[in-house]
């Protein structure tokens, strides 16, 4: 044979063309891979709008249909019943069924879900009826497919992202039996590796031009007529692929994954079918490769195919147990990483933690949160509480300003507790095991030299499919060949305690969160789902104090005794945990998703609201005909301020008329309260005089003036504050010559991801609001409150409607805001320009607070240019600062001495109707002398989002007022009180310190305990840690930041 020059890119598209799907098919060896083909003998079809159950299904009538008809509409089922006849002359021979309705869809064969097919954009559409025919075998045989009408990604009208197209239709292009040439496959598969390794090692490297002159070889040798060449073909392939690697190279830890989003560009019922399809796969693919490995997170998707796909859980079940399925995450799904308040967080924990160890007999030991839009800096210490000290992402690699510099690494959180981090550096949770995925890990590694080893995760992923069989036979290809890292099927146990017994002693440690430089637009995206979340933490919060005190009181009683809801509470909780996934709660979903996410917020404000209501009346024990009026403080502190009744009730509260009281334009009643912490108090006449709330017109600066003794506010026309000063010291909050509570709209046109991101090119399209259609005009005069209310139009479609008050006693000046949104990609804010000189913002986050710059000194300062904070945030200097604070906004921007607050977007992907409507929201301005910390601020925003709520006091009670709960510390707060989820006659305290500092606190009860034990997270006593409780109390001491749980026993 000649030798011929070789040129490498002539020589590389021979290679690639001789196993093209696509090029020279009539002569390559591609076609030859089924030589046998042969129609379905029967296809009968039935169409149902609904998600029927199988036995359903199979009751239907079913009518003759065909290749090449089409089916829909847009989330529309159709089942098929398909009948097979496989030809006699076809035994000794590899028979599939090969399904592709463009759609996803399920195989089930004798009731049982067996495989899942997808013919859009993740290809798989054969099914295995046998690896080899024999005579003993059913020639006949009936399968069920279960078409669903969407793909993969959902049915967009356009782009992936697009809104769905409700009229899209998915045409069955082929349903037919063929013979698999699984010669021809083997070699198909030893050229994809070569040919992989030829095009994505270096041209630097001698081996990617022997990977090339070996599959050039290949080609000349194999003579697709004859078969006979396929042997020598594959020999050249084995002696190539047997060449080792030496000692040192790169160690790849594979594991199969997939990663299905609990809900995104398809709806909740959805992604129920999505894992059973992706998991009857994988159950499928081990049966064919012992050696597979799979990780799988979310216990919500566990407890879903446990429900609604009994049989297939069992075989799960079972590969669990020998060590094939593993179970991942410990969280009840991959949840927001920003949003979520410390006990939500906490939840996430508890409620995934308990369902996998009672499911599977262990916890799991790894945080998996692959997809997720940055990491709150609590999440180590809460992680550790879940007794997991491990943590596994890849999202950081989407920042768009700067590359994180670590792959693996230590990560430490706001307390200092730390964890061992791993991003893959092939910087995806869903590679295909290609040659290029492998060299791109090692490639790509920022920790070389520190450590050997990575993990490669590989399966489809977002809308399921998982590992398929080509990545199965690459892997096995590719175990341990020269030119490429050593790969081993694996598991994240085996790499992270390789990493921790053998490298981890290099490692560096990264500080506070993981911000992600993209997505930020998801702190603002869908504002009634992130008001729902808010409205929901706090009353999780309501209930499980009260109704925990209620059942501690009479648990004594011999009748009449209350039964903590555990149950209801349970179901509640995790409906809000679901709509806590990542693509929920920051809004980057359909509309359909954002429906069902309302009404499971609707559920659990309807039926939270009724549990509260007979927790409340059964703690209190209030006679209708014998109660006096009073109120109930839900905060671990002592409050004064202003109760708000509601005219419905306040008509049935006989209030004394020394008690001072306002009532409003729409029939609330104001009343002055003091209550004491987590207890209940009567309305009384105060002991010392009030300041009565004053307002006034100064026709001079042509504004109105509020002023209650504390603070005076001077509000301009247009419902913008000129001035915010503190009549005590004079200090004026607003920068001079500057306005504050004024509204900005900016473009919001991102690149690409519409609901997700708000780039940093929209602040240079600032255009402040300066039209106002209703001026400033005096709604309340006091004396408890005084108001004023404005209107100012967005545009011809939207306007503002607000009413700014300011209450006696309060440092606060609080705007009540009503919008009405019709704008399309437009981004509403409110900024205030404040007096203060500071290089740092501080932001509440859960379970605590940060600090970020106000500069953009660095990339990393200037890629922060909208950041996510909780309740408040704060800009400050020595003695004086000013807080912003919020009841359900997350979404912040503070640069130099200006300060906003993200109040509205508008993007028309995924969902075409985001955020159009009605929205009401408050948020208040707090200025201070001294520290955020000793001025409240922290309390204050807690009870912004938490009234006092109005009650009925039993009239013959011993006290007025009670308190069941104390902390004489005011930085440590009692964030959460609930009755143990496993110890019958304990209840669960959690606490925090909330300023950044060491400190030590009382914690005392008037409830009847006998003994307090430190737990974790998941409630499992601590028995190195000894606690006394003496006297109704116990002294606790606290690092910053610091979470500690108690087990009180009554």
């Amino acid at each position: 044979m000649a030798v011929v020059v070789k040129n490498r890119r002539a020589t590389l598209e021979r290679v690639e063309k001789f196993v093209s799907n696509i090029y020279f098919t009539d002569v390559n060896l591609r076609e030859r891979l089924y030589p046998h083909k042969a129609p379905v003998t029967s296809l009968h079809h039935h169409c149902t709008a609904d998600r029927i159950r199988y036995d359903q299904a199979v009751s239907m009538e079913f009518k003759p249909t065909q290749v090449g008809h089409s089916f829909g509409k847009t989330w529309s089922t159709h089942w098929f019943k398909v009948e097979l006849d496989i030809p006699k002359d076809w035994e000794g021979s590899e028979v599939r069924f090969i399904w592709d309705s463009g759609s996803e869809a399920m195989v089930w064969q004798d009731g049982e879900p067996i495989q899942g097919l997808a013919g859009d954009t993740y290809s798989r559409t054969d099914f295995i009826l046998t690896k080899k025919l024999d005579k003993a075998q059913p020639h006949h045989v009936t399968l069920y497919v279960e078409m669903a009408a969407n793909g993969m990604f959902g049915a967009g009208g356009g782009t992936m992202i697009s809104a769905p197209d409700p009229t899209r239709t998915f045409t069955l292009s082929r349903a037919e039996l063929a013979v698999l040439d699984r010669d021809v496959y083997n070699l198909l598969m030893d050229f994809e590796v070569i040919i992989d390794m030829a095009k994505h090692i270096s041209e630097e490297n001698q081996r990617s031009y022997q990977a090339l002159y070996t599959a050039n070889q290949m080609v000349n040798v194999c003579d697709v007529r004859d078969k006979s060449t396929y042997a020598r073909v594959r020999e050249i392939a084995r002696n190539f692929l047997s060449q080792r690697n030496g000692d040192s190279q790169h160690i790849i830890h594979a594991m199969g994954h997939c990663h299905i989003d609990s809900a995104w560009l398809w709806p909740y019922a959805e992604t129920i079918r999505k894992c059973g399809r992706s998991w009857a796969s994988t159950i499928r693919l081990m049966e064919e490769y012992p050696e597979f490995t799979f990780t799988c997170s979310q216990a919500q998707q566990f407890a879903w195919v446990k429900e609604h796909y009994p049989t297939l859980y069992q075989k799960i079940q079972t590969r669990v147990a020998e060590g094939k399925f593993i179970p991942v995450g410990g969280t009840w799904v991959e949840m927001d990483g920003n949003i979520p308040s410390g006990e939500a967080f906490v939840r996430q924990f508890l409620f995934g933690q308990k369902f996998f160890k009672k499911e599977f007999g262990a916890y799991c030991k790894e945080f998996w949160l692959p997809d997720t839009f940055g990491y709150s800096a609590q999440l180590p210490q809460i992680m550790a509480g879940a007794g997991i000290h491990r943590f596994l992402t890849q999202k950081l690699s989407w920042s768009l300003v700067n590359k994180f510099p670590h792959h693996m690494f230590y990560w430490e959180g706001l307390d200092g507790s730390r964890c061992l981090a791993h991003f893959p550096p092939a910087d995806s949770y869903g590679t295909e095991a290609k040659a290029e995925d492998l060299l791109k890990t090692a490639k790509n590694h920022k920790d070389k030299g520190r450590v050997n080893s990575s993990v490669l995760l590989y399966g489809h992923g977002d809308g399921g499919g998982g590992p398929t069989e080509d990545m199965l036979e690459r892997l096995k290809r590719l175990t341990d060949v020269d030119g490429l890292p050593r790969v081993a099927m694996s598991s994240p146990d085996k790499f992270f305690s390789q990493v921790e017994r053998e490298e981890s002693s290099n490692l560096c440690t990264w500080v506070g969160e993981l911000y992600l430089e993209l997505h930020q637009g998801t702190f603002t995206t869908q504002a009634q789902i992130k008001k729902g979340n808010r409205q929901c933490e706090f009353l999780f919060h309501n209930i499980e104090l009260l109704a925990t005190l209620a059942w501690a009181v009479t648990r004594g009683k011999d009748t009449d005794r209350y039964l903590y809801p555990s149950e209801p509470l349970s179901h509640m909780w995790r409906l809000f945990l679901l709509n806590q996934f990542h693509d929920v709660l920051p809004g980057s979903c359909i509309k359909a998703v954002v429906d069902d996410a309302l009404q499971y917020y609707q559920e659990i404000q309807t039926s939270g609201c009724k549990l509260l209501g007979e927790a409340t009346e059964r703690l209190l024990c209030a006679k209708p005909s014998a109660s006096v009026p009073g109120a109930v403080n839900t905060l671990s502190w002592d409050r004064e301020e202003l109760l708000e009744i509601p005219a419905c009730l306040a008509s049935k509260m006989m209030i004394d008329s020394s008690v001072p009281q306002q009532e409003l334009e729409d029939g609330t009643v104001l009343v002055c309260a003091s209550c004491p912490s987590m207890g209940y108090a009567a309305l009384e006449a105060p002991e010392a005089d009030l300041w009565p709330v004053s307002v006034s017109v100064d026709e001079h600066q042509g504004s109105v003036v509020l002023e209650n003794g504390y603070i005076s506010a001077s509000i301009d026309y247009m419902g913008r504050v000129t001035s915010l000063g503190l009549l005590e010291t004079g200090r004026e909050a607003i920068a001079p010559g500057c306005l504050g509570n004024q509204f900005v709209l900016f473009d919001d046109i991102p690149l690409y991801w519409d609901a997700w991101d708000v780039m940093d090119y929209h602040l240079e399209t600032r255009k402040p609001l300066t039209d106002v259609s209703q001026q400033v005009h005096i709604v309340e005069s006091g004396p408890l409150r005084a108001a004023v209310q404005v209107q100012i139009p967005i545009s011809d479609v939207s306007y503002i409607t607000q009413t700014i008050t300011l209450d006696t006693g309060s440092l606060e000046l609080r705007f009540h805001t009503q919008v009405e949104w019709r704008e399309n990609r437009k981004f509403l804010k409110v900024e205030f320009p404040l007096h203060v000189r500071t290089t740092e913002a501080t932001y509440e986050t859960a379970f605590g607070h940060l600090r970020r710059p106000t500069h953009q000194n660095t990339s990393w300062d200037w890629a922060r240019y909208e950041v996510c904070g909780h309740k408040w945030a704060d800009l400050s200097e020595y003695n004086f600062g000013v807080a912003l604070m919020n009841d359900c906004k997350y979404g912040h921007c503070a640069q130099g001495n200006v300060i906003r607050l993200s109040l509205l977007k508008s993007p028309k992907a995924p969902d075409s109707e985001a955020d159009m409507g009605h929205h009401t929201f408050t948020y208040a301005i707090m200025p201070y002398m001294g520290t955020f910390q000793d001025a409240g601020v922290i309390q204050a925003a807690y009870s912004l989002n938490q009234p006092l709520l109005p009650a009925q006091l039993p009239a013959d009670s011993d006290s007025s007022s009670h308190s069941f709960f104390t902390v004489s510390n005011p930085a440590v707060i009692l964030e959460t009180v609930k009755k143990a989820e496993d110890v019958d006659n304990a209840i669960v305290l959690r606490l925090y310190e909330s300023c950044g500092g060491h400190g030590t606190t009382a914690l005392s009860s008037t409830l009847p305990i006998t003994r307090v034990d430190r737990c974790n997270l998941l409630e499992e006593v601590d028995s190195s840690i000894t606690l006394q409780w003496e006297g109704g109390s116990v002294q606790l001491s606290f690092t910053p930041f610091q979470i500690i749980t108690l087990l009180a026993y009554l």
